[in-house]
């Protein structure tokens, strides 16, 4: 009971300093370092690319969670003909999946600053009530970057981002942004016109992170199929960053549940 008593007192707080300290690490990735003192973060730019293709070529500019400028150049299989295309001067693309993933791990760290140094822990139940509190937050914020979204392609298409672009995309190019782990990645998809009379085998394809050719889906009373899908993507070193620290988070987290389980059997289970 005094070793119990001990890690109520002492071992937790040590952990959740200890978790503290790695998740505000986490969270200073997320606003990233700033430039000067006018408190702006600074762009970053990552060249996209794919290896053994070099039909989509492009510079992303990423600040924070904003994607402000994107610079692409797509090699049009049918005659080799150059598109280029880049976002408007007063257009930003807020990616929702680094939004999300910052709120999750400032949602965890506020759980573990509502128990500062002086708050006393009575039972281990109360422990493990935090810990999994923290952990559920901590495995969103990972599952924000490692799963993205699954859109129909009438969703791409109706999406905000077909009007980010200078000049205006082509009717028959279909643009995407998201991250994946710790890559961000653009996804450029070219359709042609389904004839009416080929569309007798018309199924719509349903929502996926990444469509293939052959995929079709109708949009305005005009059905389409894409023909080429190109995915390039770039890594972006800090998100690699915060996915370590969240991997470590949870299991300190694992860890301390773990002791403190080993406790409770061991009362569960006495003789006398």
């Amino acid at each position: 009971e005094e070793e119990f008593k001990w890690l109520l007192q002492e071992e937790v707080h040590a952990v959740l300093k200890q978790l503290q300290d790695i998740l505000k690490e986490a969270s200073h990735r997320f606003t990233l370092p700033t430039s000067g003192s006018g408190g702006a973060i600074k762009p970053e730019n990552f060249v996209l690319s794919t290896a053994g293709t070099d039909q989509v070529k492009g510079v992303l500019t990423l600040q924070g969670d904003a994607l402000c400028q994107a610079d692409v150049n797509l090699k049009m299989p049918r005659n080799n003909q150059l598109l280029h295309f880049a976002f408007r001067e007063d257009k930003q693309w807020k990616l929702q999946q680094i939004q999300d993933a910052r709120n999750h791990v400032n949602q965890a760290i506020y759980l573990l600053m509502n128990r500062d140094v002086n708050y006393q822990f009575k039972t281990g139940s109360e422990v493990l009530k935090l810990m999994d509190a923290v952990m559920l937050q901590l495995s969103r914020a990972r599952n924000r970057l490692t799963t993205p979204a699954t859109l129909t392609l009438p969703e791409i298409a109706s999406s905000g981002l077909t009007k980010m672009f200078t000049p205006a995309l082509p009717p028959d190019i279909l643009v995407n942004f998201y991250i994946n782990l710790n890559k961000l990645c653009l996804t450029v998809y070219q359709l042609h016109v389904l004839q009416p009379s080929t569309t007798k085998n018309f199924k719509p394809a349903g929502g996926s992170i990444l469509h293939n050719p052959g995929a079709m889906f109708e949009i305005g009373n005009q059905r389409y199929e894409v023909s080429h899908v190109h995915k390039v993507e770039c890594v972006v070193p800090w998100l690699n960053d915060a996915l370590v620290f969240f991997t470590v988070s949870l299991q300190l987290c694992q860890q301390l549940k773990d002791k403190i389980s080993v406790f409770s059997s061991y009362w569960n289970y006495r003789p006398y």
